[in-house]
């Protein structure tokens, strides 16, 4: 769908997001929020005032809709033209893991894991407790017996 295909009465009755989407969908090439806000009025004949007074509900209506995807430079573009890849690096291992978004995530084999775990009822492997010998004073007991 092309926003020249579209009627006056019915582009009125959408939603900025829903304009914005075709309008990134047609120019195939991310833009910055300004310019894509300013080309959403310009479909409406929406004037100056009224950009200024929406351009902040605009972004917040295109940061909740998962259609959209902000890019490292600030511009905006469709979520679905970028097909993400996320790198997990474990410190711990030597392998670098690296997941395709439509893959699922793959865990190294570790069978050569450490028992980190102890058992806590053998006395001897408890620390010595310094404090039994301490006792409490109630200082308005204390200023009593001076």
């Amino acid at each position: 769908m092309k926003l020249t295909d579209i009627s006056k009465e019915e582009l009125e009755t959408m939603n900025y997001d829903d304009i914005a989407y075709i309008i990134l969908n047609e120019n195939k090439k991310a833009e910055k929020i300004n310019v894509l806000f300013k080309s959403v009025c310009d479909a409406l004949n929406l004037s100056e005032a009224e950009y200024e007074a929406k351009i902040a509900d605009f972004f917040e209506l295109l940061t909740t809709d998962k259609r959209f995807i902000m890019l490292e430079d600030g511009s905006w573009d469709l979520r679905e033209l970028h097909n993400p890849e996320v790198i997990i690096d474990d410190e711990d291992d030597e392998e670098t893991i690296l997941i395709d978004s439509e893959d699922s995530i793959e865990e190294p084999d570790n069978s050569e894991e450490e028992d980190i775990f102890y058992d806590a009822d053998n006395e001897d492997d408890l620390p010595d407790d310094d404090l039994e010998d301490l006792v409490v004073i109630d200082v308005d007991e204390e200023e009593a017996n001076n």
